[in-house]
């Protein structure tokens, strides 16, 4: 995954959540909370967007639940979204086919 020119991350400071563009689609960066007693999308942290499951992290469920939150949240398919990276870490770089980098500043700003 190599990101584009225009990446909105290549400042060391950049304010927000951050998220770039690739040749694969858009990646953001997430911090998931297990164990959470609803599943949302809840807030910006730093330079990451805190993402709420219910799920323990057992055997993938809460990277499952995850995905199924992202995916609902942007209104895409589940098939959409993918974890590429820290599949066993809270922070984790999230795959997302098929969604603009504008569409998802657009969302992202409802969370601020």
């Amino acid at each position: 995954m190599t990101r584009s020119s225009s990446s909105p991350c290549s400042a060391p400071a950049a304010a927000g959540p951050c998220f770039f563009e690739t040749a694969e689609g858009v990646v953001l960066f997430v911090q998931a909370r297990p164990r959470s007693s609803r599943a949302r999308v809840d807030s910006l942290l730093g330079d990451s967007v805190k993402v709420l499951v219910r799920s323990a992290p057992v055997d993938g469920k809460a990277n499952k639940e995850l995905v199924e939150t992202i995916a609902g949240w942007l209104g895409v398919a589940k098939s959409s979204v993918a974890v590429a990276l820290g599949e066993t870490s809270k922070r984790k770089r999230v795959l997302l086919r098929g969604v603009s980098a504008g569409a998802l500043a657009a969302k992202l700003k409802e969370l601020a």
